[in-house]
């Protein structure tokens, strides 16, 4: 409260300024402001001090609601006083001169009021809602019942106060039936948090299959191409042994063909090598042809001579060795001899 010095014949009071003073001298008002300091004779002097900042009154009202159900209303109502003159004239705000306290409890009659007031907006507006209403949107509903019913109430008005703000924080029902509706709320959370459960394993599971999957696509996409590869080495190994194979048939084919061209060669040189004999041969028989049979004998004898090297046995009868002989100037023989 506000601070009081006594002297001897004089007290010096000194007030904050969220304090607004109110000094009576003789029945009359001789000052009047927030945050005044001054001297006064405490025999002839009254000092009333006022509230100038804004005060909050917290409540609690218990009701019931439409279908019978306790509720409990929390929250809290901020005024200001707004007529100083006549707040001073409604309620006494009168200090002690020695220690500077009030000698009553204003406020506490201000605050009793106006939750009084506020209990009972706040009650008629339970009975007419089901708890289950009441406690979903019942907050601003009633914040606008008691806001609306201070600022509209004419004996506040007549008080000199004025609400700056009304404010509900909560509406709750008593504790068993608080428990009982969790319950509810609890089982479906924990079916929500159950079913969240199932489902992240469902997609583990399905992600593990996708996994697997995945993993065995890419072993059969290994095995389709293994097997590609296998045959597509295998067609390079035919074909590797079909160009082998025409390579070598070429090659034969070429050798052959050099073959033959050596033997078509080899054939023409030994047929004209034998045409040429042949020609030969009948040119020399052309020329036996004019001798005499004796003379071919001799001829025949001669080059028999020449091979005897070769020749194993020869027969030769009478005529012959005359033939010979006769040739050669010499008689015939008379018999038949063997030569070796």
């Amino acid at each position: 409260m506000v601070q009081i010095t006594r002297y001897p014949i004089l007290s010096h009071l000194r007030a904050e300024p969220n304090q607004h003073v109110m000094c009576f001298r003789r029945g009359k008002l001789v000052r009047s402001g927030r945050g005044l300091t001054f001297w006064f004779r405490p025999l002839n002097s009254a000092i009333a001090v006022l509230p100038a900042e804004d005060l909050e009154i917290p409540f609690l009202i218990h009701g019931r609601s439409k279908d019978f159900q306790e509720a409990h209303v929390q929250g809290a109502v901020t005024y200001r006083v707004a007529n100083f003159d006549l707040l001073a004239q409604r309620a006494d705000f009168s200090v002690d001169l020695v220690s500077g306290q009030y000698r009553h409890k204003p406020l506490e009659r201000i605050a009793g009021a106006m939750t009084e007031l506020a209990q009972q907006l706040a009650i008629d507006l339970l009975a007419q809602e089901p708890l289950a209403r009441l406690l979903s949107v019942g907050c601003e509903q009633i914040r606008r019942q008691i806001d609306g019913g201070l600022r509209n109430d004419t004996g506040l008005t007549e008080l000199g106060v004025a609400v700056v703000a009304v404010r509900v924080s909560a509406v709750s029902p008593s504790a068993e039936v608080e428990k009982a509706l969790r319950i509810p709320i609890r089982e479906a959370i924990q079916q929500d948090a159950d079913e969240a459960t199932f489902k992240r394993r469902a997609q583990a599971v399905e992600k593990e299959r996708a996994i697997q999957e995945n993993e065995l696509q890419n072993k059969i996409e290994l095995s389709k191409r293994e097997a590609q590869l296998i045959e597509q080495q295998g067609t390079n190994e035919r074909h590797r042994a079909i160009d082998e194979s025409d390579a070598s048939r070429i090659a034969a084919e070429g050798q052959a063909s050099r073959h033959e061209l050596d033997a078509n060669a080899r054939a023409a040189g030994i047929r004209v090598l034998e045409a040429a004999k042949v020609v030969a041969e009948r040119e020399r028989m052309v020329i036996y042809k004019e001798f005499t049979p004796e003379r071919l004998m001799a001829l025949a004898v001669q080059e028999l001579a020449g091979k005897l090297n070769t020749i194993g046995e020869v027969t030769i009868t009478p005529d012959h060795l005359g033939s010979i002989f006769k040739q050669l100037g010499l008689g015939s023989p008379g018999a038949t001899e063997k030569v070796k």
